[in-house]
């Protein structure tokens, strides 16, 4: 009888992949879950610009009306749905990698912003918002006599 030495390391690789499939398996991807969470989130890029603050979502087969803005205590909240196709039914799917659903996503906004000029422009699956910053506080040069 010979003697074989196990490695308990060797076993952890496999151990991973169960456990990620079935966290995979768990998650719906196109409805809300039991704690009320969104379960996908645009992919959004937000910096500063000289005289605003500029938001970029992508929202690639968004309908412009299924988006909604809304500004409440220098919060910005960005929600909506992308529906799903409804002539291709749940059987004939191979596999699906893209979220469908309703999404949210909320920007905490500096107290130095004008909310009443917003503006945002829906292009190409692109949402740009730009929100403006007040007179106040754009950057002034005081020149040195």
């Amino acid at each position: 009888m010979a003697l074989i030495r196990r490695d308990p390391w060797m076993t952890m690789p496999t151990l991973q992949n169960r456990i990620n499939r079935l966290f995979d398996d768990m998650l719906p991807a196109t409805e809300i879950d039991e704690m009320g969470f969104f379960n996908w989130q645009p992919s959004v890029d937000t910096y500063e610009k000289d005289k605003a603050i500029k938001i970029r979502a992508e929202l690639p087969g968004v309908k412009k009306d299924d988006i909604s803005i809304d500004v409440r205590n220098n919060v910005l909240t960005l929600s909506g749905e992308r529906k799903q196709d409804e002539d291709v039914n749940e059987e004939n799917f191979y596999r699906r990698e893209r979220f469908y659903g309703r999404f949210q996503r909320a920007f905490t906004l500096p107290d130095d912003v004008d909310a009443d000029n917003i503006d945002a422009h829906f292009d190409g699956g692109v949402l740009k918002i730009t929100v403006p910053k007040t007179e106040e506080s754009q950057k002034k040069q005081i020149n040195v006599h």
